[in-house]
């Protein structure tokens, strides 16, 4: 593969873990001590990716839901051949998320070091109805 191949399949994971919460592939695409940060509510919140694998093991998966994957690359601006940010747009049930993801390349693959993330909307009963018939 190429770096940016593999940089995609890293990507890939990231969106397999979010639709099925699997927590397996979620820590492996994750650097171990990476954090994520949102400010939608007005203060910086972080949360360390241990706290967020525990947020998602006790989620109901969008999957089980059978809600089809929808998930998105917007951008990938390579840093340099071992660092990229990636801009992403992700749902969730009824939210739709932009991250910005921080990617370095090292031993064990291109992981997510950072993550920003906004939530763009939140789709109304009528809007995930009409979603799942698309």
């Amino acid at each position: 593969m190429t770096i940016q191949a593999d940089l995609l399949a890293a990507i890939e994971t990231y969106f397999d873990a979010i639709h099925d919460c699997d927590t397996a592939k979620l820590n492996a695409v994750f650097h171990p001590q990476s954090s994520l940060f949102d400010a939608d509510n007005g203060t910086v919140f972080v949360e360390p990716i241990d706290s967020f694998s525990r947020d998602v093991a006790g989620r109901v998966s969008p999957a089980s839901t059978g809600q089809p994957r929808k998930a998105e690359v917007l951008m990938i601006d390579f840093l340099s051949p071992i660092s990229a940010t990636v801009k992403i747009r992700i749902r969730a049930h009824q939210s739709v998320f932009l991250d910005h993801l921080g990617f370095v390349l090292g031993a064990d693959g291109w992981q997510i070091v950072s993550k920003i993330w906004h939530l763009e909307s939140t789709l109304s009963a009528d809007e995930m109805t009409q979603g799942a018939a698309a």
